[in-house]
């Protein structure tokens, strides 16, 4: 009796382990600790491979380069429940040396990242790469409290769970703390 339990559970816990998988990210390779997307003061532009998007960001901030930020993103592959990307596009900027707030339009979901540093600022403006796809994200939004609560912190914000995606960002700026 006992065989017979094991031979019809067996199957089902290896299905049920595949599709753990499918609902936790496992650590993200950011690369190395020294590999960022920008250097500081400078330009960048960042885009996941085609039918991936952002799953994980960090960011270091130093006041004697200007106040500026290094960053790092990770990408993984959006689910299969969401079919393909059906199309992709930059969004409209956000200007540096003021407060925004944006969400990807059309039910996009960010995909990258492009920035210019201002001196005159020292602020960046950004541009969010965001990409449809073929079937509607089934979630309601909300913003992350996984953000650093002074300007100077260093940020580390991933999404541990699959279905869960980045669909924009919000931004304060302080012309005293620049």
């Amino acid at each position: 009796m006992d065989l017979v339990l094991l031979c019809v559970f067996l199957p089902l816990v290896t299905v049920a382990w595949g599709q753990y998988g499918d609902y936790y990210y496992g650590p993200y390779n950011y690369g190395d600790n020294d590999e960022w997307v920008n250097v500081y003061r400078q330009g960048f532009n960042f885009q996941c491979p085609h039918g991936q998007v952002i799953v994980a960001i960090r960011s270091v901030f130093n006041k004697k380069e200007g106040s500026d930020r290094l960053w790092n993103y990770a990408c993984m592959p959006a689910a299969q429940s969401l079919g393909e990307p059906t199309e992709c596009w930059w969004e409209e900027i956000n200007r540096a040396g003021t407060e925004w707030y944006q969400t990807c339009s059309n039910n996009g979901l960010v995909a990258g990242f492009q920035s210019q540093y201002f001196p005159s600022v020292l602020d960046r403006e950004w541009q969010f790469y965001c990409c449809r796809y073929s079937r509607r994200c089934p979630y309601s939004c909300w913003l992350t409290t996984e953000h650093p609560g002074h300007y100077g912190e260093d940020m580390d914000m991933m999404m541990y769970t699959y279905d869960h995606y980045i669909r924009g960002a919000t931004t304060t700026f302080s012309a005293v703390d620049r």
